[in-house]
């Protein structure tokens, strides 16, 4: 009984992963992309610093996917950080883990990991089909746009790798829709992830702090508190902070409730400590005096307690204290889904066996940011996208070899 042969559409991280899977239990494995070269959002993801997972026990790792970690913890169970590390060493890529907890190659970029990834799939026999765009099905056939036509492909069983519909200028558009929807799969509405959220700052605020940083501060939300940084821009707030709490903040707007994160804008103080720093303070001395000397604010912390507390200025230390510890910072709405870094939504799970399957079209499997789940930065989204990209090829090549 041969291997069979293997139909990958996506050349992102997930995809690439499942041609090596499917490669490497013998089957035949072409791999198609839209655009000209594959790997496109893996390399603008590694212009910062490539965060290719978290170093973070196992189990605390599978807490950070939420309401997707049963469906992905069999995924993870097989292909965690540890997992990945052990793969980025046998590509020769070194690594290291900074203070958070986050896994960067030593060279920081992606580049040079995708060109050794790429070296391996060669040697596996993998063909890399580019500027292949698939428009459907023909009957049990794919459909792709290409240069020179509209061929039609036959396989044994396809592994889908498409993305959510993020950073559409790299290939994430969520065009697959309708071709999935027209088999009769559920998919649920693609929302921003990782994303930022405008207010309304007054144009003072605008003018004098857009582009700053807010730095060693702890944000609280329905998920809790944590403790990071964010960046003010000209439309509201953006950054790792503010992404650790999307989810909550995007959920609260949904349900046409109040967003606000709590923020703690001096977490070194307690509140009765921070209380008799600004008592001590004189009277005569300015406000912003008695801030920068009596809670170490100034800057921009400094400017988001003149624009969020009216009369700031006028408050006894008990009370101002309090406005420092929990300073409410209410956000409107969520930045478009173009500018997000990831996606909820996608293909539901009651639609897809515990091998990413689709119950719906035998032989179809599907994996990365197409599957309804998210995830904070931090390497989360990268590491999910690579196991199940390995999962459903490896189940793509077993489907294939029985067939």
């Amino acid at each position: 009984m041969g291997a069979g042969r293997i139909g990958i559409v996506g050349g992102g991280p997930a995809g690439l992963m499942a041609a090596e899977a499917a490669a490497r239990k013998g089957a035949g494995v072409t791999l198609f992309e839209a655009m000209p070269s594959v790997g496109r959002k893996l390399l603008m993801a590694g212009k910062s610093g490539l965060n290719i997972t978290h170093a973070e026990d196992h189990e605390a790792l599978l807490g950070r996917y939420g309401a997707g970690r049963l469906r992905l913890k069999s995924a993870l169970d097989h292909f965690g950080s540890a997992a990945v590390r052990e793969w980025c060493a046998g590509l020769g890529v070194e690594i290291f883990v900074g203070s958070s907890g986050r896994v960067f190659p030593r060279a920081m970029k992606a580049s040079p990991l995708l060109r050794a990834w790429l070296g391996r799939l060669a040697e596996l026999g993998v063909e890399i089909r580019t500027r292949h765009r698939w428009v459907g099905f023909e009957g049990d056939r794919l459909l792709f746009d290409t240069p020179n036509g509209r061929p039609a492909e036959t396989f044994d069983a396809v592994v889908l790798a498409l993305g959510g519909a993020s950073w559409p200028k790299l290939g994430s558009d969520g065009a697959w829709l309708p071709f999935l929807e027209g088999k009769g799969v559920s998919v649920a509405p693609f929302r921003p992830a990782n994303n930022g959220f405008e207010t309304d700052w007054s144009p003072v605020f605008v003018e004098r702090f857009a582009g700053a940083p807010v730095k060693a501060v702890t944000a609280r939300s329905a998920l809790g508190g944590m403790p990071g940084e964010f960046v003010v821009t000209a439309w509201g707030v953006e950054g790792s902070l503010i992404y650790a709490h999307s989810a909550a903040l995007r959920e609260a707007l949904e349900r046409g409730e109040p967003a606000a994160l709590e923020l703690d804008l001096a977490p070194g103080r307690s509140l009765d400590r921070l209380c008799r720093d600004l008592e001590r303070q004189p009277a005569k001395a300015s406000f912003a005096n008695r801030l920068r000397k009596g809670a170490g604010l100034d800057g921009v912390k400094l400017g988001l307690l003149r624009e969020l507390v009216p009369d700031i200025a006028g408050l006894a230390a008990p009370v101002l204290a309090q406005r420092i510890k929990s300073l409410k910072l209410p956000v409107k709405r969520a930045r478009p889904i173009a500018e997000a870094i990831s996606v909820a939504g996608g293909v539901a799970w009651d639609g897809v066996d515990e091998q990413f399957m689709l119950k719906s079209a035998p032989g179809l499997f599907v994996a990365g940011e197409m599957l309804d789940w998210e995830a904070p930065t931090g390497g989360y989204l990268l590491t999910a996208c690579l196991a199940t990209g390995r999962a459903a090829g490896m189940a793509a090549a077993h489907y294939a070899a029985e067939s």
